[in-house]
């Protein structure tokens, strides 16, 4: 039989935080037939609008199958099923029968308003974290994971990262390489580890007119990548460029290396069964000790530590 999916989307939902999962999962299906049955689920069965615009044609929740999978849309809407007993009800009765269920972004306050989450790990937007933190201090969020599992309760951050959640959910049901398949149908990344930041170096640090060298950089980095070089290739003097790297970026050219490194390093050791001594060649470390340095004070801890966090997850 093929594993009912539920998309729960209620009016005001962000449109691709249920697109992402529901193409995800429809091409899975084309690639494994029969594995999924797709069903697209709101309160009372009407056509939802997205905060878009977009609708999305659904079934009522009192009409919805037996479902393997439950996946909660997140969105500026998400107060209306937060608070909605009816809708809460059934999130709890998932909770209870179906195999999973997983929340995208903000989709995450409608589990913990359910009590999914009491005293569990879980994620969400990067934006809510402060908010979603005062107001449920019993649930242990990581504000910087893609995405988290603690046992059947997956959650995400937003947007994208529920597709990581999908390719990591049909990963475990049909086999890596379905899931790798499938992201290369939806050309993205496969599939970045649920430990992975939510926030990319390249975007913090507002490079501009070192875009490029940065890129280079990030595909180069068992290279030495000193001032010198990296002031030859964007053609200036390493005295000039420096000054100027760190006028843009606001951090000094091995600062921004270094933060390369460290976030290649993480979505390795989350994604590859490597030594951690392996890993700090692997992007450009030198060694472990190096790279131990470097991680405690990106992340207060060791590679070691984050790598049991993330298997114990």
């Amino acid at each position: 039989m093929p594993r009912a999916i539920g998309f729960l989307v209620y009016p005001g939902f962000q449109l691709l935080d249920a697109t992402g999962p529901i193409a995800a999962f429809e091409i899975a299906g084309r690639l494994s037939p029969g594995a999924y049955a797709l069903h697209f689920l709101s309160l009372r069965g009407e056509p939802t609008p997205s905060s878009s615009g977009a609708t999305l044609l659904t079934t009522a929740l009192a009409d919805a199958p037996r479902l393997d999978t439950l996946i909660i849309s997140g969105g500026d809407g998400v107060k209306v099923p937060a608070t909605c007993p009816e809708t809460l009800a059934f999130v709890r009765a998932a909770g209870r029968e179906a195999r999973r269920v997983a929340s995208v972004c903000s989709g995450t306050y409608v589990l913990a308003e359910a009590g999914l989450l009491d005293g569990k790990r879980a994620t969400t937007h990067w934006s809510r974290t402060q908010d979603f933190q005062r107001r449920y201090p019993n649930i242990r969020l990581e504000p910087d994971r893609i995405f988290v599992q603690d046992g059947s309760v997956w959650s995400s951050a937003g947007i994208t990262a529920g597709i990581d959640l999908s390719l990591a959910l049909i990963g475990a049901d049909e086999g890596e390489a379905v899931a790798r398949r499938t992201a290369q149908q939806l050309v993205v990344y496969h599939h970045r580890p649920g430990g992975q930041s939510q926030h990319s170096a390249l975007i913090d640090l507002r490079p501009g007119r070192f875009d490029a060298l940065l890129s280079w950089a990030r595909q180069n980095l068992a290279e030495p990548l000193t001032v010198e070089q990296l002031a030859d290739r964007a053609a200036m003097s390493p005295r000039n460029f420096a000054r100027l790297f760190a006028q843009e970026t606001g951090v000094t050219p091995a600062k921004a290396v270094e933060r390369l490194r460290v976030e290649a390093a993480r979505a390795l050791l989350d994604s590859q069964p490597l030594q951690v001594e392996d890993v700090a060649l692997e992007v450009g470390f030198g060694d472990s000790e190096r790279m131990r340095r470097a991680f405690v004070r990106a992340f207060g801890q060791p590679p070691q530590a984050l790598r049991r966090a993330a298997k114990a997850g």
